[in-house]
């Protein structure tokens, strides 16, 4: 038997490309304008947020959205996953904030909430929150801490597009979000990212971030204003109010991304079947079946051993290795990330130990793509597959 099965089947189709043809026909301007515009407009109605701000990746969202906490906030103490992609840690150490870890709820993948809670202090100046593969990382328990204590919640959203919690968007609860609309995730414009938001302070210091810091890519004209107005001797068109980058994306992702959001829920409903589908036919005293899938919407098919056996999972491997089946242990940014290279001389000596719920993740958990197009026999073979180890 052989599935052929590879995380992700191309998700710009043909409808896409012909889409992004015509408008091409046109001679139009490819790089950041009208579609970009309109992108970000209809991604914000979508979402239920006042402000989004597209980007050529989700880790410049990532990053950008850290850089604005920083110049708005100050520095201090950002609390963050140790199961999460290496740009949320790194967007934190590259703004000069201090990352403070917690481990993981083995329910959804996401931050253990009363582990948040107990880390609160008052050098915590925001905690990042990634909504793991689809997941519902969010509690009522601490968004009321938070609030209580007037602490922003930002969120990763990069691989929970059209997830939700108590019925609302995630993404729509934070100060900021941030998501990913790279070519594995839910929906793809190749390569993009979004960062949204209901703060008219953070939307314009983002804006301005994307571009170079240039305060004419403020939208407001009273921040224009005042610049202009503070530092007579520059020329109105080249006011740098803060140390940017440029991250900007271009018309061409923006006209698939219109495109392909008109999609993207009838997508979803199908990846919430095909996930059901999955954890029912699983073997329960194999792998775990108990996730907690309110509201979520998963791009994966998470598959974790049970109990720590390396034989049974070298034999899994080897299974899905012969049938063609792709797969990612440590299933979202390849596991602990503790135990990465990058924060060897920023955290202790083994602190990873402290961490077991994503340890056991690290070397048991993996992911498996699962996208609209799988038809219910291939996941039903896939599940017969893994029962038989």
């Amino acid at each position: 038997m052989k599935l052929d099965w590879p995380l992700m089947e191309n998700n710009i189709t043909r409808e896409d490309m012909d889409v992004l043809i015509e408008f091409l026909k046109g001679g139009p301007r490819l790089t950041q304008s009208s579609n970009v515009q309109a992108f970000e407009d209809e991604w914000s109605e979508w979402l239920g947020v006042h402000h989004s701000v597209y980007v050529n990746s989700g880790s410049s969202a990532n990053l950008i959205t850290m850089a604005a906490l920083k110049y708005l906030y100050g520095s201090g103490q950002i609390i963050v996953p140790t199961l999460t992609w290496v740009s949320d840690i790194a967007s934190v150490l590259q703004s000069g904030f201090t990352p403070v870890f917690v481990d993981i709820n083995p329910k959804n993948l996401c931050m253990d909430d009363k582990q948040v809670i107990a880390r609160l202090s008052d050098k915590t100046r925001a905690v990042f929150l990634t909504h793991v593969q689809g997941f519902n990382g969010l509690t009522e328990r601490l968004l009321s801490e938070l609030k209580k204590l007037n602490i922003p919640l930002i969120e990763d959203v990069c691989e929970s597009h059209g997830a939700t919690f108590k019925g609302k968007k995630l993404g729509s609860f934070g100060l900021v979000s941030n998501f990913s609309f790279y070519f594995a995730h839910h929906m793809s414009t190749i390569e993009g990212g979004m960062v949204c938001t209901n703060d008219q302070s953070i939307y314009e210091t983002v804006r301005m971030l994307r571009s170079h810091g240039m305060v004419r890519e403020a939208s407001s004209s009273t921040i224009k204003e005042k610049y202009i107005q503070e530092n007579p001797d520059l020329s109105p068109d080249f006011i740098f109010a803060l140390p940017g980058y440029n991250v900007r994306s271009t018309e061409i992702g923006a006209v698939i991304g219109r495109n392909q959001l008109k999609r993207l829920d009838e997508n979803n409903v199908k990846r919430r079947r095909n996930f059901e589908l999955f954890l029912r036919n699983l073997d329960s005293t194999k792998y775990r079946t108990d996730f907690n899938l309110e509201g979520s919407c998963n791009y994966a098919f998470n598959l974790v051993i049970n109990k720590p056996d390396t034989e049974f999972r070298d034999r899994v491997e080897k299974e899905l290795h012969k049938v063609g089946v792709e797969f990612r242990r440590g299933s979202s940014g390849g596991g602990n990330q503790l135990r990465q290279p990058f924060l060897k001389k920023i955290v202790p000596d083994k602190e990873w130990k402290k961490y077991p719920e994503v340890e056991h993740i690290h070397f048991y958990g993996y992911y498996i793509g699962n996208y609209p197009g799988i038809d219910e026999q291939r996941i039903l073979s896939l599940c017969e597959l893994l029962n038989k180890v």
